[in-house]
């Protein structure tokens, strides 16, 4: 079936939260919905809101551009533009437009007639940002604790939070998420690869079918997950990911204040070999 004449096929009526058929149409291939337009506004408005503190700045190299959260003295309150409202504006912005994407993608899984693991799959990536700039920050009682928007600037700020605690890469939540990312990209540059091969035969050969994928890696390592099962499987993996990063950075400063290295000393300290000669304290 042409792309085209899939489309039409599933530009249904319907489905929608709010707006009912007010915006309910499509520009070219993209639907539209109440939905659609407040992402638009919102994200107009916050690059604007950028562009605006830049000017303030006089900072036009986009890897120098930074729009800075308020000073920590200002707490969980309000700042002036200049100091540090235009952040706030942003933020507020950015997730009126990512929250309004979500939303968007629930209306075309309602048309659709299909589940919603795309939105919520969606909504844990905004909660990632969420927790760096509303969780964390409210937990620790001031704006200032989010991270600035920029290039350098962002960096600098993970650079130096990690080095706040000591050393990061201690971070028990830290590392899980860091296993999921790397787990992820492994499993879906294997599934990628396995379809490249199959879709693209040397010159004579036919294109291999799903079977054959199937026999191959259950020749090379004993077991095949199927190709519904390896969306479900990239899908659960970045899903972790994304989550296990969140826990990982509201934890820092919240529930744990010192270097993440001192948290590990649990276990030499666990009373099977705390007190025995030549055991881990030994």
């Amino acid at each position: 079936m042409a792309m085209l004449s899939f489309e039409r096929k599933y530009r249904v009526p319907g489905g929608t939260l709010v707006g009912g058929d007010l915006f309910d149409f499509w520009v070219g291939p993209y639907y539209v919905g109440f939905f659609g337009v407040t992402t638009v506004f919102f994200a107009a408005l916050g690059t604007l809101m950028i562009f605006y503190g830049t000017s303030i700045d006089g900072v036009w190299n986009p890897w120098l551009i930074s729009i800075e959260p308020p000073d920590l003295d200002v707490g969980l309150g309000m700042a002036p533009l200049n100091e540090g409202g235009i952040w706030q504006v942003v933020t507020i912005c950015a997730h009126g437009a990512f929250i309004s994407w979500a939303l968007r993608e629930v209306e075309i899984c309602r048309k659709l007639g299909m589940g919603y693991h795309v939105p919520f799959a969606f909504s844990v990536a905004i909660l990632a940002y969420t927790t760096l700039v509303v969780i964390r920050p409210v937990l620790m009682g001031a704006w200032g604790h989010g991270f600035p928007y920029g290039i350098w600037s962002h960096l600098d700020w993970v650079n130096n939070v990690g080095y706040a605690y000591g050393n990061f890469h201690y971070n028990p939540a830290h590392m899980v998420a860091i296993t999921f990312f790397f787990t992820t990209t492994l499993a879906l540059a294997l599934h990628g690869s396995l379809i490249l091969s199959a879709a693209n035969p040397e010159e004579g050969n036919e294109m291999r079918t799903p079977e054959h994928e199937d026999t191959f890696f259950r020749d090379f390592i004993g077991y095949s997950i199927g190709p519904l099962g390896i969306h479900r499987l990239g899908l659960l993996l970045a899903l972790n990911a994304g989550f296990w990063s969140a826990v990982c950075i509201v934890i820092s400063g919240t529930v744990w204040f010192d270097a993440w290295l001192d948290w590990w000393y649990w276990f030499p300290d666990m009373p099977f070999w705390v007190d025995i000669e030549g055991g881990v304290n030994g």
